[in-house]
C-alpha cells in the first residue's frame, strides 16, 4: 500500500493476486493458525448455480493454489470461516444465501456440506439471508440477518435455532457481534443501528438513525463492523454514500466521526484485528483506505494509507491471524496487500 508520507519500501513482496473465472463477491480469511494465507471466495453470477472456492497462497511459488471448491445455490451473501485460531474444532465454513449452510473442509482437501439450517418450518418459501457473523468468543453461536426483518441466533453444535427475533421494521442487511458472547448489533433498510443482548432480547437499543438531510427520510444502512479491540465503537456504511460513520455506543445518535475520503460509494469496511484505532474502507472509487482514529473526537480528515485497485472494490477483509495483510476483491480478482 502506498503511504501518504514517504517511507522506505520493504524488500518483500507486498501484493499477491488471484484471478477467478467469475466476479467475486463473498470472501473471508481462514482463522486457523495452521492454515496461513488461506481464503474462501464466492462467485456472483445472476443465476441459481454459483460456487465457492478455497484458495491458499503457496509461499514458495508465490501463486495461489485451489484447495477445494463446491457449488452453492445463488451467490453467497457472506462467507465466514470458524473463528478457531487454536485449531481445536472441525475446519468449518459458513455461507448465507437462501439458507445458512455449514461446510466441513476435510484435511484441507475435500469439502462436504455439513448441514443446511432453516428456521422457516411452516413454509416451503425462504426469506433470503443477507449476512452472518460467527461469535469469536463462543464459536458455537452464529447470527444471521434476513430480508424478512428478523435476526436468528443459531446453535452450531445442535444445528438448530436458539432464538429468532424481529430486529427491524424493514429488511435487515447486516449483523455483527461485539467482543464477548452476548451483545450484537444489526442494521437495515429502516436506517437504524440497533443493539441487542442475548440475555434480554425483549429490549433493543437504537444507537443511531440515518437521515438524508433532505427532510429526514431514513437512508438504508447496509454494513456494520464492530471494533473488537474497543467495543465502544462501531462503523457503518449507508447505502450509496461515500462516507463511513463511526459510532460510540456511549453517545447514541451522534456520530463519533465521519470518514469522507472516498469520492464514490463505500462498499466494505473492516477494523484492524490488532489495533483499536485503525479501520480500512473500500469503495467504487477503486480505493482501499486505512484510517487512524486515535485523534478522535478531532475530525479525521485524511487516511494514512491508500491503495488503488484495478476496478471498483466490492469486498474487503482484514486477516485476524496475519494482521499485516488485508484482502480486497474487485471484478474477478482477489488481492492480498501487506499493510
Amino acid at each position: 500500500m502506498a503511504q501518504t508520507e514517504s517511507a522506505p519500501r520493504a524488500k518483500r513482496k507486498e501484493i499477491y493476486t488471484y484471478t477467478a473465472p467469475w466476479l467475486i463477491y463473498g470472501m473471508n480469511w481462514s482463522m486457523r493458525a495452521d492454515q496461513q494465507f488461506r481464503l474462501a471466495v464466492g462467485s456472483f453470477e445472476e443465476e441459481y448455480c454459483n460456487s465457492v472456492r478455497i484458495i491458499q497462497l503457496d509461499q514458495e511459488t508465490h501463486q495461489f493454489a485451489e484447495v477445494g471448491s463446491f457449488e452453492h445455490p445463488y451467490p453467497a451473501t457472506k462467507i465466514m470461516w470458524i473463528p478457531d485460531q487454536n485449531c481445536e474444532r472441525r475446519d468449518l465454513l459458513a455461507t448465507t444465501g437462501d439458507y445458512l449452510r455449514l461446510w466441513n473442509v476435510v484435511e484441507n482437501k475435500s469439502v462436504r456440506l455439513e448441514c443446511l439450517l432453516n428456521n422457516n418450518k411452516n413454509t416451503d418459501f425462504c426469506a433470503p439471508l443477507t449476512s452472518l457473523d460467527w461469535n469469536e468468543t463462543d464459536p458455537n453461536i452464529i447470527g444471521t440477518s434476513s430480508i424478512d426483518t428478523t435476526c436468528t441466533i443459531w446453535d452450531v453444535t445442535k444445528m438448530q435455532a436458539k432464538t429468532q427475533l424481529i430486529a427491524h421494521d424493514k429488511e435487515v442487511y447486516d449483523l455483527a457481534f461485539a467482543s464477548g458472547v452476548h451483545v450484537f448489533a444489526s442494521v437495515g433498510a429502516d436506517g437504524s443501528v440497533r443493539m441487542f443482548d442475548l440475555r434480554s432480547l425483549e429490549h433493543s437499543t437504537i444507537i443511531y438513525e440515518s437521515t438524508d438531510g433532505q427532510g429526514g427520510t431514513p437512508v438504508p444502512i447496509i454494513r456494520l463492523a464492530w471494533n473488537k479491540q474497543d467495543p465502544n465503537y462501531l462503523a457503518t456504511i449507508t447505502m450509496d454514500s461515500n462516507k463511513v460513520v463511526v459510532l460510540d455506543i456511549r453517545v447514541p445518535s451522534l456520530p463519533a466521526a465521519k470518514l469522507e475520503g472516498h469520492s464514490q460509494c463505500v462498499n466494505a469496511l473492516a477494523w484492524a484485528p490488532h489495533s483499536s484505532c485503525h479501520v480500512c474502507t473500500a469503495g467504487d472509487d477503486n480505493q482501499a483506505l486505512i484510517w487512524d482514529l486515535s485523534h478522535m473526537p478531532k475530525p479525521i480528515e485524511d487516511p494514512i494509507l491508500a491503495y488503488y485497485a484495478g476496478a471498483e472494490v466490492n469486498q474487503l477483509q482484514w486477516s485476524k491471524i496475519q494482521p499485516d495483510w488485508v484482502a480486497i476483491c474487485f471484478d474477478k480478482k482477489l488481492q492480498i496487500l501487506r499493510v
